[in-house]
């Protein structure tokens, strides 16, 4: 038996096995299983495992879409987390290049998939607090929400989660250096149901400039005096 003799339920059954890149590659042979490929059945779950893999057309955002992740756990992850003052002119033109490409794809998501369930981000460092404001709004059924060494994320995404996380039930923010104690003790106090985990961020230092980091210790120094 030929495979396009197989039903649709069968051929949906085999593509489930495939991963995005052999799922476009099949779809490719005739136009009968490119019409699979683009059954949004196929694609409840996406995961990404660098920037450059969310611009290939090897998948199908949409609607159907319930959880999504991307996870990048290369070296390359730790220049981003540099802070913006302390690049070099290498760094910055490395980050430059890829700096709004996960932050557009998640405004994508905002658009496109409101029935989102899950979104775990790891090593992100250049998603914002504004991006993921947006899609608290636009994905009113979120109800896990993983952030992982995104170092531009602050008080403002918790903020955010307390306003429009209404059906929120787990929230991470492990190694995100720039939220506070305060921030954290502001979502257990708003939003008591929600499972907070906040693996070291909160005890680790905040992105700040030299000048500001002046300031700070004469302001030390001028308390420690009196």
């Amino acid at each position: 038996m030929h495979i396009t003799q197989l039903n649709r339920e069968c051929l949906l059954h085999l593509f489930s096995f495939l991963d995005k890149n052999s799922r476009r590659s099949l779809a490719k042979t005739c136009h009968k299983l490119l019409e699979v490929f683009q059954d949004p059945v196929l694609w409840s779950l996406l995961n990404f495992h660098s920037p450059a893999e969310l611009k290939k057309d090897n998948f199908l955002l949409g609607p159907a879409l319930k959880y999504l992740s991307i996870c990048w756990y290369s070296e390359r992850v730790k220049v981003c987390n540099i802070e913006d003052w302390m690049k070099n002119s290498f760094q910055k033109d490395f980050c430059n290049s890829h700096e709004n490409t996960v932050n557009d794809f998640l405004l994508e998501v905002c658009n496109r998939c409101p029935n989102l369930l899950s979104l775990t981000l790891s090593g992100c460092g250049h998603v914002t607090d504004e991006c993921i404001l947006l899609l608290l709004k636009n994905c009113p059924n979120l109800k896990t929400l993983k952030l992982e060494n995104c170092v531009r994320i602050t008080d403002q995404t918790l903020e955010a989660v307390t306003r429009y996380g209404r059906s929120l039930q787990r929230l991470h923010v492990d190694f995100c250096r720039n939220i506070t104690q305060t921030g954290l003790e502001r979502v257990r106090e708003k939003r008591p149901s929600v499972t907070l985990r906040a693996e070291r961020s909160a005890n680790m230092i905040p992105d700040s400039k030299p000048e500001k980091k002046l300031m700070l210790e004469k302001a030390s120094r001028k308390s420690v005096q009196l």
